[in-house]
């Protein structure tokens, strides 16, 4: 029976995947095998040496310790593109609120005072200041083009929006996806410098820190509106003060709250939006539950952010299935195929795949798979993990 520790809320829906005949929850981390994640922050969490997996149900990874995790060969999996139709629909309403200035406007008529006088006049004499423009006709720059940014250009082509795109490594699988009528930037520059509203969606890496400086904002267009449903680290929100104090930029919408900039009344902020669907929950769950249950019973990895894709077949009857994680080194397989012959152990099938400093290896038996020789496999230096698919 494996352990599965959840530290946030997870969708019924997912977690009604995990049988109780297979699986059981437990409250204790160290005992856990592998561990269900939303936003929780495990960057000081003591994780146990039991542990295989985590699984994130969401994109972003920042608040898990990949890297501490992939020296340990605990695989790590997040749910990209379930949350993708959720946040389109967010930047879409923000755009909208922005161009139209709906949250001042909106602000405007809650405090409105019946007692003051007429209504309907206070209503005249305040709209003017309200008055917005039509996104129908301006052109939209959408910074990175993966599940969301591909999605939130398709809906603004349909809008009547001039589209142009920026991704460097686009994959073929989004570019299949994307509207032939976005433009293609060659440089992030050129996007900047031509569109009326920018929104961002690329991950944040150590590439993308600050991708959007003080020289690059300089580049907007007067009057711009900058959306982030990123993370607020891309953006130097520093920089970016100086030109919403001054009304250069019509307008900047944030997920993600900035002490600096809440007080600014060019300043549209939502407490972290971008996934708080019940639709994208579940899916995030459902995605990412599936895929940690084919890793832990099959050796398959799908979505994980440290491990390469392998798709496998289901073990054949009177087959038992080795999983090792390892580093990306010359002689390690041959030690892996030694410490198996020495017990006379004959392989059926074996695949090995890596990506980065980090290989996956998957070695078909027809013995059964003791612990003395998991502890033998994980003794061979450059060995991070090894156990058997159950």
């Amino acid at each position: 029976m494996k352990k599965i520790r959840v530290l946030n809320q997870i969708s019924q829906k997912g977690l009604a995947l995990l049988d109780e005949q297979s699986y059981r929850l437990t409250e204790q981390t160290e005992e856990a095998e592998a561990i269900l994640v939303r936003s929780a922050d495990m960057h000081a969490l003591d994780m146990g040496s039991h542990l295989q997996a985590v699984a994130r149900a969401g994109v972003g990874v920042n608040n898990i310790p990949v890297s501490r995790l992939s020296e340990a060969g605990v695989a790590v999996f997040n749910a990209p593109g379930a949350n993708a139709n959720a946040v389109k629909e967010l930047v879409i309403a923000a755009m909208l609120m922005a161009a139209r200035n709906l949250y001042t406007a909106a602000d405007y008529a809650k405090n409105l005072d019946p007692a003051a006088g007429d209504l309907a006049a206070q209503v005249e004499s305040g709209k003017k200041r309200f008055s917005g423009f039509e996104l129908a006709g301006r052109k939209l720059g959408v910074i990175g083009l993966g599940a969301i940014g591909v999605k939130v250009a398709n809906a603004a082509i349909g809008m009547g929006m001039e589209v142009y795109g920026y991704d460097p490594v686009i994959s073929v699988h989004h570019a299949w996806h994307l509207n032939s009528a976005v433009h293609q930037c060659e440089r992030l520059e050129s996007l900047l410098q031509a569109c009326d509203v920018v929104t961002i969606h690329v991950p944040l890496l150590d590439s993308t820190r600050g991708m959007l400086n003080a020289s690059r904002l300089a580049l907007l267009t007067k009057g711009a509106i900058l959306l982030n449903f990123s993370r607020g680290e891309i953006v130097d929100e520093q920089a970016l003060k100086t030109h919403l104090n001054n009304h250069y930029l019509h307008a900047y919408v944030s997920d993600f709250p900035n002490a600096e900039l809440l007080s600014l009344p060019n300043v549209l902020s939502f407490p972290h939006l971008g996934a708080s669907t019940l639709e994208a929950e579940e899916l995030s769950a459902i995605q990412v539950i599936r895929n940690l249950k084919s890793y832990l019973e099959q050796g398959s990895v799908q979505n994980s952010v440290n491990l390469p894709d392998v798709s496998i077949e289901p073990k054949g009857d009177g087959i038992r299935r080795l999983a090792i994680v390892n580093r990306n080194q010359a002689g390690i397989l041959a030690e892996i195929t030694e410490t198996l012959g020495r017990r006379e152990l004959n392989i059926e099938d074996m695949l090995n795949k890596s990506r980065g400093e980090i290989a996956y290896t998957l070695i078909d038996l027809r013995a059964d798979i003791d612990e003395s020789l998991l502890d033998a496999l994980r003794t061979l230096p450059n060995v991070l993990s090894a156990r058997e698919c159950r």
